[in-house]
């Protein structure tokens, strides 16, 4: 059963509560496993840096957060949308680090956010989302399950924790 949550579009991260929450989201996503361009052990300006690209992205008017709470207030997930400004782009939309606490996974918090950022995408008059994710991550098969449809493969894309390199796998998703 998905438990109740609000998920809020954040277009600053000037408050320093939220920030400490961010920051401690993507050190538990990294540290648990998760492939979203770290490796565990998360240092701490890592995290920071992370986050501060986000702000001065969101600071620029092409990208979105979207923040899961839960009913206590807390921060359970979060997910972003990077929006082409290119005029022959203006259509289409990446969706980037679904981030989702260890505690919280598999209770439906990350497809509520995906819901969420199809949405704000659709109202934002995008009709084309991408994203990519580590071939046989959870992610690949969380993505096909949720409507998404695998583009192709990277081979050699990032170089993980383990010194080899690992392919990504691209998916779309027409809105």
């Amino acid at each position: 059963m998905t438990p109740p949550l609000a998920i809020t579009n954040v277009p600053a991260l000037d408050d320093r509560r939220l920030r400490v929450e961010l920051e401690t989201l993507l050190e538990d996503t990294v540290n648990g496993g998760a492939s979203v361009g770290y490796h565990a052990p998360l240092e701490p300006h890592w995290k920071r840096a992370f986050w501060d690209g986000v702000a001065a992205q969101l600071s620029a008017g092409a990208h979105r957060l979207l923040i899961a709470r839960g009913p206590d207030g807390d921060v359970l997930g979060s997910v972003q949308l990077a929006l082409c400004t290119k005029p022959n782009g203006a259509h289409r939309a990446e969706v980037q680090k679904l981030l989702v606490f260890t505690r919280h996974r598999r209770n439906g918090v990350a497809r509520r956010l995906m819901a969420a950022v199809e949405d704000t995408a659709r109202g934002l008059g995008r009709s084309l989302l991408v994203l990519d994710t580590l071939k046989g991550d959870s992610g690949e098969p969380f993505y096909e399950a949720t409507g998404w449809r695998r583009a192709g493969l990277i081979p050699g894309y990032t170089v993980e924790a383990d010194g080899a390199f690992h392919d990504t796998v691209l998916f779309y998703k027409t809105l």
